[in-house]
């Protein structure tokens, strides 16, 4: 059974298996660094941020939560990925409560950029003419802007009023957490975190022989993943059958873009693993980039989907519903686009490591 236990230095005491002298297992040598006191140092690193975030919370709120969030994602995802390494119990439960705040804190500035999203995109599609390929998947649709610019200002008011009201929603609802005993729970958690991280005994190896086989499951579960998308299909610069499926009915984007999410999140994990000392990362600046093209996937297709919310409003003029319908196509076309970008970056990247033998040259 695991033991929480650790020394002073953040490392859990030699594991012995209780038989002879000559069966016990025995600490690595001096100077070795260990799986646990590289793990130890790193969650530490980001609790202390955490903190930080707390401290900063009363003067600018906005930075605040964006460190509060960044530190959090990166604790519960190497807590996640290096889960041999600490107590099962005290991980989950710690990762659980990681998410909520996440999300509960995530609301509020989602809904702000997809507003200011939206807005300009209104404003350039109704300014500068609308593409031939955008109005060609609007029913009804015709050429140049005139109908367009004509619902333009009461499609970016409605948008602007829902998208607002959902702002001041999770804005209060975030207010509401932060003073909640659920979240002072968290903030001990935090602050005990940055002292003392509860490992298991396998913790005691050196960090060479235990880290990289677990960033390396966690790149390889990536790799699945991303290789089971229909990137031969994305790699068109246009995918008219998709965005087809798209403007039909409103589950089955979803469900076309749920594959795409989860690899942003598997992606996010890879590079998360990869940060832990002693871990060497996969592919480089290049998981970097493919992490921003499927943030602004995720971006476009909730966009999309608030268009599509906002076009189901009753009694809305045709003027209007024409307007939402060519910035629902145009959103779409955003997300067809990163899937295009994605899939060629994708050919470049490395596939999953094979046992311990160095990483081969690109995928294609």
């Amino acid at each position: 059974m695991a033991s929480g236990k650790t020394t002073p230095g953040g490392e859990p005491p030699a594991r012995t298996t209780g038989g002879p002298p000559d069966t016990a297992v025995l600490a690595p040598p001096a100077g070795t660094l260990t799986a646990g006191r590289a793990l130890t140092g790193y969650l530490r690193e980001q609790a202390t941020a955490f903190l930080r975030g707390l401290g900063l919370r009363s003067e600018r709120e906005g930075q605040a939560d964006a460190l509060l969030r960044g530190s959090a994602r990166r604790i519960a995802a190497v807590l996640h990925t290096y889960a041999p390494l600490t107590e099962p119990g005290w991980a989950e439960a710690l990762r659980g409560e990681l998410g909520w705040l996440t999300s509960t804190l995530g609301r509020e500035p989602q809904h702000t950029g997809r507003l200011a999203r939206l807005l300009e995109a209104l404003r350039r599609l109704s300014t500068a003419g609308v593409p031939e390929s955008v109005l060609a998947e609007v029913e009804g649709g015709g050429t140049g802007s005139g109908p367009l610019a004509l619902g333009a200002a009461r499609a970016a008011a409605l948008l602007e009023r829902q998208l607002t009201l959902a702002r001041t929603r999770a804005h209060s609802a975030a207010l509401q957490a932060v003073g909640s005993s659920r979240f002072h729970g968290l903030a001990d958690s935090m602050a005990v975190l940055a002292s003392e991280v509860p490992l298991t005994g396998r913790a005691a190896d050196p960090a060479p022989a235990v880290l990289p086989p677990l960033a390396a499951q966690a790149y390889q579960r990536l790799c699945d993943a991303a290789d089971a998308l229909p990137l031969g299909r994305a790699a068109l610069p246009y995918n008219a059958e998709a965005v087809q499926a798209s403007l039909g009915a409103e589950l089955t984007a979803d469900l076309q873009d749920a594959p795409w999410h989860q690899v942003r999140i598997l992606l996010r994990l890879a590079r998360y693993a990869a940060e832990v000392p002693g871990v060497e990362p996969y592919g480089d600046d290049r998981l970097v980039e493919a992490a921003q093209v499927l943030g602004r996937h995720r971006e476009a297709a909730e966009s999309a989907a608030a268009v599509a919310a906002a076009a189901r409003t009753p009694r809305i003029a045709p003027a209007t519903a024409y307007a939402l319908g060519v910035l629902h196509a145009d959103q779409r076309h955003e997300v067809e686009a990163a899937r295009f970008a994605f899939s060629r970056l994708w050919q470049g990247l490395p596939p999953a490591p094979e046992g311990d033998r160095p990483l081969p040259g690109p995928r294609g």
